[in-house]
């Protein structure tokens, strides 16, 4: 059974009803509610000016954190800290490296170009040791990976719940978290694309791993706020550190030391537009409002992707129905919430599909197609049938 929630995206849809959009996993629509949440920052920032922060960390910041713990089964909402975007928490994390010695990092080869490019520029440099698992072929990468990880010699353990360029995920975080065989490690996820996409309980890894993702795509509440859950007792001092991350500072060390929060605050940063977690919060009220969750939401993404494959297989759309189908659907839910296609005019077919606005974007040779809730089942056909007239 799918949804139909087309009447709490009045705002996104009916700003251009002739267009396609086939990219929630890149740039999701915002459901009406975050519309109106987006308009109450800019209220209160009028009526409260200079007091603004009392709503923002008194009430905002905690509805944001209970909720983000809620779907992620956390233990303590405490535990997550808030930033403009995840390369801020990257950048922390490796601050938080041991020095003295050049920081060992176990990763995959897919992940997002963000965390790719800077640890690869750091690498130019001799500042870090970087070991890639291939995340081909997808179905024995967990073991591949949790195989390097219990080996040890890792500083850093740091790996994509779902591949940004593929919808494979990397399997059980819990088996990966478990699986590492250096103690004072940091284990982080990347849930951008797993995050209010893929159920996701983090119960058992909950003490050991670090978890970031944000708003931006299945979040529904845009750009700027994004989050990361912070383990007790891993990475209690980041070198790179804001003044926020003093406001749950207990005091230093008795020397002079600079203070850090035993909790999330401590991979806080500094002032930041606070107008995402008006919209972050207004998206989970409205969820609450209606019974939606994220179960519901991936279930109803599976059934449109498998809608659309049916469909570009019946009208033969050419080239995907020839291109190599990246995402791996025969091994069931474990997949994220777009369909990658590879093929040699990837970029020339998203051009043709842009020029009559059918939105999906591309990477390389691999184009995507991501489905939201905000799509019906009767939309699929009649969208199939839009891109067959543009490749016809």
């Amino acid at each position: 059974m799918t949804l139909d929630l087309r009447e709490h995206f009045g705002e996104f849809r009916g700003a251009d009803p002739a267009r396609i959009h086939l990219a929630a996993h890149s740039h999701h629509f915002w459901p009406d509610a975050a519309c109106r949440g987006h308009r109450r920052a800019l209220e209160d920032a009028a009526r409260l000016a200079d007091r603004k922060w009392e709503t923002v960390f008194g009430v905002l910041m905690p509805r944001v954190q209970r909720a983000i713990a809620a779907v992620l089964a956390l233990p303590d909402p405490a535990t997550i800290a808030v930033a403009p975007n995840t390369h801020d928490f990257v950048r922390r994390l490796l601050s938080a490296l041991p020095k003295g010695a050049t920081p060992r990092i176990l990763t995959s080869d897919s992940e997002f170009y963000s965390f790719t490019r800077q640890i690869a520029r750091l690498e130019e440099d001799g500042l870090v040791a970087v070991e890639r698992i291939a995340a081909e072929p997808f179905a024995s990468f967990p073991q591949r990976f949790a195989s390097a990880a219990h080996r040890g010699g890792h500083d850093l353990v740091y790996v994509s719940q779902v591949f940004f360029n593929s919808a494979a995920t990397s399997g059980p975080l819990d088996d990966i978290a478990g699986a590492v065989g250096d103690d004072d490690a940091l284990v982080v996820f990347d849930g951008y694309h797993g995050f209010m996409a893929v159920p996701t309980a983090l119960t058992v890894s909950a003490g050991r791993a670090f978890y970031l993702a944000g708003g931006y795509k299945y979040a529904m509440a845009g750009e700027g706020v994004c989050f990361m859950h912070c383990p007790p007792g891993f990475a209690m001092r980041p070198r790179d550190t804001g003044w926020f991350a003093a406001f749950g500072a207990l005091g230093g060390k008795g020397d002079g030391s600079v203070a850090y929060g035993a909790d999330g605050t401590r991979f806080m940063g500094a002032t930041f537009d606070p107008t995402g977690l008006y919209r972050q919060a207004a998206v989970f009220d409205w969820m609450d409002e209606i019974g939606l969750t994220v179960g519901a939401i991936h279930d109803h993404v599976l059934a449109l992707q498998d809608l659309f494959l049916a469909a570009v297989a019946r009208a033969k759309v050419r080239p995907l129905a020839d291109a190599r189908l990246v995402t791996p659907i025969a091994i069931g839910t474990g997949r994220g919430h777009f369909l990658t296609f590879e093929l040699s005019g990837a970029q020339a077919l998203h051009d043709r599909l842009a020029r009559a606005n059918i939105v999906t974007d591309v990477r390389g040779e691999r184009i995507r197609f991501g489905f939201g809730c905000y799509h019906t089942a009767d939309e699929i056909e009649a969208a199939v049938t839009a891109i067959a007239r543009v490749v016809a």
